[in-house]
């Protein structure tokens, strides 16, 4: 029986242990991004010439001046702290207290990980009870924060849980009596920390699908260039070849019946190579002729949303309707229409409101995506030159026999709908 339960307790063991080897010693933290734009909120200061410098070098600069002023502070308080208590302590140690306590700060951005090992540890081997009113430096505290704030949004969710975990056994060891105040003040930065990554992770993975997309639609344009060269070029002669090995035997009085099966072979050979380009040319005009890997359908749209959930976005959505059974071109079609118009919500009116229906009635699929102006706080990203959005959500609309409007509303927002007959049109 213990060793039954031992192993049902094994699974829970083992996940502790991981989690909290990866916090201490193997876990790693995503690394700082080379290039990242300045928030919203601090973009005035490009009007003072901060906000024209990059932003990573400004943030590690204010950090490091934030960390020689939270020392001295430090040093201050301890040494005033102390003298009134009358209790003997070198300027030395206080210096070295405070510079262990406060120093992680400046190594938070390039080492979020570390700085976090090195804050818990001296928080840890520095004991001020009974110099402070309370058993934590004040500076410490607000380190401790920030550090669990940026491992939170740099680390993987397993080092974020063992980080947490160590923290609330530190502050529970170091002092029972504020373990609980303590703990709510530690919980506070790690789940806004994680929420902010998680909405960092979705919107990476809307961007790549995005790329994916276009990636998709460029290959696609190249193969039906390719098909009307085909067509316009290599039918059109192969039909003529056809066309005049048979009139030949017609056009000269006597023809030697060798030469008139020669020409029927030829015509026959003819034909059955542009039997064989007309069907190379439906290959190459199909959007999933030479794909070998599933293509995406209205099956895959809570995927979708979910992704544009998680980049901000207020989602809500309608179906009605048999859509399981359309066909893959009209369900392929759909998907791409509706991913390309919650992208540019996602991007022209971040954190709004967004309304996605889709109906099918009879013997057409109606599609609808409203959003309506940017949420507050959020800023419209600037559409890059040349983007090709809503002719290629066009183009696909009208390939399958269907119409897409988009328009802007009322409210300020912006309404994208499309109708697709559920039978394609053949292509000649």
């Amino acid at each position: 029986m213990t060793g039954e339960n031992g192993g049902e307790r094994n699974p829970l063991r083992t996940l502790l242990r991981d989690v909290v080897l990866a916090a201490a010693v193997t876990g790693r933290a995503d690394p700082a991004p080379l290039r990242r734009p300045w928030p919203f909120l601090l973009r005035w200061t490009r009007y003072i010439g901060v906000g024209r410098l990059p932003y990573g070098v400004v943030v590690n600069l204010f950090g490091l001046a934030l960390t020689v002023g939270l020392i001295a502070g430090t040093v201050s308080l301890l040494n005033t702290e102390t003298s009134r208590r009358g209790i003997d302590v070198s300027g030395g140690t206080e210096l070295m207290i405070a510079v262990a306590v406060v120093a992680p700060l400046a190594l938070r951005d390039r080492h979020p990980l570390g700085a976090w090992r090195l804050g818990f540890a001296a928080t840890l081997l520095f004991d001020v009870d009974g110099w402070l009113t309370v058993p934590y430096v004040p500076a410490g505290v607000f380190v401790a924060i920030v550090c669990l704030y940026t491992v939170a949004v740099r680390c993987p969710r397993d080092t974020t849980l063992g980080v947490g975990i160590l923290s609330f056994a530190g502050v529970w060891i170091k002092d029972a009596e504020t373990g609980p105040g303590a703990s709510v003040l530690l919980l506070l930065p790690l789940v806004a920390g994680y929420a902010v990554r998680v909405r960092q992770t979705s919107r990476r993975e809307l961007a790549e699908q995005e790329r994916r997309h276009l990636d998709a639609e460029a290959v696609l344009t190249e193969r039906q260039r390719i098909a009307r060269e085909l067509h316009d070029v290599v039918a059109h002669h192969m039909s003529m070849i056809a066309i005049q090995a048979e009139a030949a035997p017609y056009k000269v009085g006597s023809v030697p019946d060798e030469t008139r099966r020669d020409l029927a072979e030829i015509r026959a050979t003819a034909l059955d190579a542009l039997t064989e380009m007309r069907r190379i040319l439906g290959v190459l005009r199909s959007e999933d002729g030479a794909e070998t890997a599933p293509q995406p359908g209205l099956d895959r749209l809570e995927e979708l949303v979910g992704n544009a959930r998680g980049a901000g976005l207020h989602v809500s959505t309608r179906l009605e309707g048999d859509l399981a059974g359309l066909p893959q071109g009209v369900g392929l079609s759909a998907f791409r229409i509706l991913q390309e118009a919650l992208s540019n919500a996602m991007r022209h009116a971040p954190g709004s409101r967004v309304d996605v229906e889709v109906v099918r009635e009879d013997a057409l699929v109606w599609l609808g995506v409203v959003n309506g102006p940017p949420g507050e706080g959020h800023a419209p990203t600037p559409s890059p030159p040349g983007g090709h959005g809503l002719v290629g959500m066009r183009e696909r609309a009208a390939a399958l026999g269907g119409e897409l409007v988009a328009r802007p509303t009322s409210e300020g927002g912006f309404a994208v709908t499309a109708t697709l007959p559920v039978k394609a049109r053949d292509a000649s």
